[in-house]
């Protein structure tokens, strides 16, 4: 092969290289923009459900935490005086879903027990826990208090509240065992033992079947739903009202919220009184109680 001939060669294969060379360059680039329509697409589609969710969502569930001390103290201090001037305050004379029962009595650790089901996510269960602390207030002493609120997609969202989740309660005359069945999103949170779950079932009295809040006080009396509604907790803008705010009308008996939050507290301390055998005589011969007690 003469040199004119190599070289010519040379040059076809330099050509040859160098389109084969464009031609995967091209590829790339064709693969490099599907890929990138890919991912554009996609973000596109996580875009519209994100603005979709977000139009059918009623709005940022609220936060959580632990309550300052004053709130603390106006949740757990109430004056008896008020609560003997509210006595049963807005509730119903009749139709509360509250009923005395006759059971083996129901015990922990050597005590008459107060059992409370109930779920972080529900409105019902967060109007009853401001009634349950300002009763137990009365016959024990509690661990810090966390202040929660109900979920922002249920009737009467972001109702503020307290969890009874890993509360720590003490009490010379009642066990308080709470259970938080279900979270703020309802998911399982705490399990039910057999035993509480038969209870539940035993005495729950809902047409559509367990519910919320549920409240066992010594197999002496139950309670199956809330004493009065959450609808209270809010302001007249219709908002939630604050913790802050809740706690500081508790000591007001003219104020809507106490009572109706006092009022039902005034049954839980009876429903108490009933179990430990109206120990202590300084709660349980206080008024209202004896008149409320001797009604159930």
């Amino acid at each position: 092969m003469g040199k004119a001939e190599r070289n010519r060669a040379r040059t076809a294969r330099e050509r040859i290289a160098a389109q084969q060379d464009a031609a995967r360059r091209a590829e790339q680039r064709r693969k490099l923009l599907i890929a990138g329509g890919s991912v554009a697409l996609v973000l596109v589609v996580l875009a519209a459900l994100l603005i979709v969710k977000s139009l059918i969502k009623p709005g940022k569930q609220l936060g959580s935490g632990n309550l300052p001390a004053g709130v603390v103290h106006d949740i757990t201090h109430v004056p008896a005086s008020t609560l003997a001037t509210i006595g049963t305050g807005a509730l119903p004379a009749t139709g509360l879903p509250l009923k005395a029962i006759s059971d083996k009595a129901l015990t922990g650790a050597g005590k008459p027990e107060m059992l409370y089901i109930g779920a972080e996510y529900c409105p019902f269960c967060a109007a009853m826990r401001w009634s349950m602390a300002v009763a137990l207030s009365r016959f024990g002493t509690f661990g810090p208090l966390n202040g929660i609120h109900s979920s922002s997609t249920d009737v009467f969202p972001n109702t503020p509240t307290l969890t009874f989740y890993k509360q720590r309660y003490s009490s010379p005359y009642l066990t308080f065992t709470p259970v938080e069945n279900e979270d703020g999103h309802h998911k399982l949170l705490q399990q039910t033992t057999k035993s509480q779950y038969a209870l539940w079932r035993k005495y729950d009295y809902s047409s559509s079947g367990l519910g919320y809040p549920f409240i066992d006080f010594g197999n002496k009396v139950v309670v199956t739903g809330p004493l009065y509604g959450p609808q209270v907790l809010r302001g007249a803008s219709g908002k939630p009202l604050t913790w802050a705010q809740v706690a500081g009308q508790l000591k007001d008996p003219n104020s809507t919220v106490a009572k109706n939050v006092n009022g039902a507290a005034n049954y839980i301390t009876a429903s108490i009184c009933k179990m430990t055998d109206n120990k202590p005589a300084t709660v349980c011969t206080a008024a209202p109680i004896p008149a409320i007690e001797s009604k159930l």
